[in-house]
């Protein structure tokens, strides 16, 4: 076996042990799976001579859960086969637990997914007392649900109820929390006294069942036929409904499967956890979440994307140039990580008011009990208001989140850019845009060392988007962009790093998305229907809703600044449908966006916004729309822009293009990002779609050769 070590000592005692080779975490790989298979036969033979089973990690952790590696691999054909594949490691995870000996796993470390399934094989569970270690069942963030027996087991354990945030929330919890569920028996201080906790309590319980096997088990709380439960069963579906959309089947499928299988007996129980596995596992959506949520992720956090020569840094000391919404949430991201921050203003009083958006955060999570008063008064020490440069001396990072003006931008570039001082052995500071179009390029002219010139664009609201995108201008070095990343991840957050152009990635694709509403609407569509399309596809809020909330008035002044650059540079500009109704939704009806007191809808003070009268009478016609359709064009205008800038160079890797578009513009998690969209539709079939839309909405939707060429070349293998 080259997964798991057994040895049977001579008090009786089998210890079987997980060690995948080649690996620094054990998972339910298909080697494992046939070498589990070998184990129990083993373990069958010599049943006689054991007095107990100790399970055990050979890694720094329990175990990982599931091969997704595997999972990526797999098609709708594979269905019967996953089927009998998890059947099996169920039948030999029941051979085990039912031979009525003492079973006890003790937990050095995390146990996710079929890890924690593994673990709950045992009847007794010990756990180091660390509160970084997690347990639980999340596969329904990766579009799977559990299926080695966690739904059925968690189930039984906490009841109907009591399960549902662990199963169909994904819901984890640590060795503590975990032993206060009654899911975990019994904590150590060290992993070095597991084993004799282990031994102690099998030499107390010479035989051992299963809460379910025994004659007396009752369900907790009562099954689906208990007036109690059924009244709660009878909401589930639709509240549950609410939040998925109709567009994430593994919560739904898990539902399903626990309803079910709290009304039959164990074993059926688990053969209908079984086929709901082997559907979801083999179907296009956990494919698709799996490749964002698992390797997407870990690819980003890991610094797949950062420049491997340069050493790891933090800045001690960071400037932040304009105390606006977006330079406030930055000290605020700075000062909560603790780095001490120079939050810097035309005058001290607007300075002030930029911390003030700190102590109000601050002033919220004490009242909720979520920070003390002494921590919140370290905190907001962390952040010096000021109208003064000189302030801003001896900074390693400065910021600027200044108006979106070339020349305003270039102005305070020239005026502390001085000001930074050296900073972990590198010769000198980084300055850095929180720009959201202007490409660095451009405003590292202003710049006495263009090569420690990046973009760092921060999402709005600060404090609550996980996303940074760093843009690397022609002249930013390798050194810079690390430094970069490297600040964006001590701050707790998720950076990407795309190549520098007009809009970069983010922006560029957003602006799609909105624009393609505003155009819908320009064809007479109504604005209702629009924003129905955007949130049935998955979108957080409709593009009307959202283009209000960035500012009409802010999208036409990026516009205008792009007409100047083209007519600057002997280009011609031309607008398209969207892009001229919301100039006209500016400039003749004055409805600028929600922050100038409305734009597509209206604000009453006492009441919830709505569409704006107006948008009836001046825009909507009697012309015939499709949803389907509709939702196609919000996403595929939006895919095939990020296609564009992958062919471009913009993007860089396809992970930064899948988490930038989940979490910076909120393309839907359920594709698995922009690019996965077109991945688990197939780069043919998505090319097929994108013609047809093509040729009834524009060029927008055309996807040239290259484009395609390119999309095959960088498909994502996992071999």
């Amino acid at each position: 076996m080259t997964t798991i070590k057994y040895e049977l000592d001579a008090a009786g005692i089998a210890t079987i042990t997980f060690d995948e080779a080649d690996s620094p975490v054990n998972t339910m790989c298909l080697a494992w799976q046939a070498d589990l298979t070998t184990l129990v036969q083993r373990v069958v033979a010599d049943v006689a001579n054991i007095k107990g089973i100790v399970l055990a990690s050979a890694k720094s952790t329990f175990f990982a859960g599931a091969d997704l590696k595997g999972v990526m691999r797999l098609r709708d054909i594979d269905a019967p086969q996953c089927y009998e594949e998890v059947q099996t490691l169920k039948k030999n995870f029941r051979t085990l637990e039912k031979l009525g000996k003492p079973i006890v796993a003790c937990l050095n470390g995390s146990a996710l997914g079929g890890g924690w399934e593994v673990a709950l094989v045992a009847h007794h569970r010990v756990a180091v007392d660390d509160a970084k270690a997690q347990y639980g069942l999340p596969e329904v963030t990766l579009g799977l649900i559990p299926g080695a027996s966690g739904i059925t087991k968690m189930t039984r354990l906490l009841g109907l109820m009591g399960a549902q945030p662990h199963i169909l929330e994904g819901q984890l919890f640590t060795a503590a929390e975990g032993q206060a569920l009654g899911l975990i028996h019994e904590l150590v201080g060290d992993a070095a006294d597991l084993r004799a906790r282990a031994l102690a309590w099998i030499a107390e319980h010479p035989a051992a069942q299963q809460p379910w096997d025994a004659k007396d088990y009752k369900m907790p709380g009562g099954t689906p036929s208990n007036p109690k439960i059924a009244g709660g069963l009878v909401v589930a579906p639709a509240v549950l409904r609410k939040t998925t959309r109709g567009l994430y089947p593994a919560p739904e499928a898990a539902l399903c499967v626990m309803v079910e299988g709290a009304q039959v007996d164990f074993d059926t129980a688990l053969r209908i956890e079984s086929r709901a596995l082997a559907k979801l596992m083999t179907g296009t959506n956990a494919r698709s979440m799996i490749s964002a949520f698992f390797f997407d992720l870990n690819a980003i956090k890991s610094g797949r994307s950062r420049p491997k020569a340069v050493p790891r840094s933090k800045p001690l000391k960071v400037g932040v140039l304009g105390a606006g919404m977006m330079g406030a949430g930055i000290a605020w991201a700075n000062a909560s990580k603790g780095i001490a921050t120079v939050l810097k203003d035309v005058s001290l009083e607007k300075a002030q008011a930029g911390k003030a958006y700190s102590e109000k955060l601050c002033a919220g999570r004490v009242a909720k009990g979520r920070m003390s008063e002494a921590d919140a008064a370290t905190l907001l020490a962390r952040i010096t208001p000021t109208g003064s440069d000189e302030d801003l001396t001896g900074c390693d990072l400065i910021i600027e989140a200044v108006f979106e003006n070339r020349e305003l931008k270039a102005q305070v570039t020239k005026a502390t850019e001085p000001m930074l001082a050296p900073a972990h052995g590198f010769a000198t500071g980084v300055f850095a845009s929180n720009t959201s179009t202007l490409p660095i390029g451009g405003l590292a002219k202003a710049s006495a060392r263009p090569e420690k010139f990046i973009g760092i664009h921060f999402f709005s609201p600060v404090d609550k988007m996980k996303l940074v995108e760093i843009i690397r201008g022609p002249l930013t070095d390798d050194e810079t962009v690390a430094r970069a990343f490297d600040y964006v991840q001590a701050i707790g957050k998720l950076p990407i790093v795309v190549n520098d152009s007009r809009g970069f990635f983010t922006s560029r694709v957003f602006g799609t998305f909105v624009m393609e509403g505003a155009a819908m609407l320009a064809e007479g569509t109504p604005a209702a229907v629009i924003e129905n399309a955007g949130i049935q596809a998955g979108m957080p809020v409709g593009p009307l809703a959202v283009l209000d909330e960035t500012s009409l008035s802010l999208s036409v002044h990026v516009m205008d600044q792009t007409k100047a650059d083209f007519a600057a540079e002997g280009k011609p500009y031309a607008a398209t449908d969207g892009e001229r109704l919301v100039e006209l939704m500016v400039k003749e009806h004055k409805r600028a966006g929600r922050a100038a007191g409305g734009g597509f809808y209206d604000y009453p003070a006492d009441g919830k916004k709505l569409l704006w009268p107006g948008l009836e009478t001046l825009f909507e016609k009697d012309a015939a729309w499709d949803m389907e359709e509709l939702k196609d064009r919000l996403l595929f205008r939006q895919a095939i822009e990020t296609a564009r800038c992958l062919h471009e160079g913009v993007l860089r890797e396809v992970h930064d293009g899948n988490v930038g578009s989940i979490f910076g513009i909120g393309f839907p998690g359920w594709t698995g990002g922009a690019l996965q969209f077109i991945y688990g539709m197939g780069v043919d079939a998505f090319a097929q779609r994108a013609g047809e839309l093509a040729s009834r909405h524009g060029a927008g939707f055309a996807l040239d050769e290259a484009v395609i060429a390119s999309l095959v070349r960088h498909e994502p293998t996992y071999d």
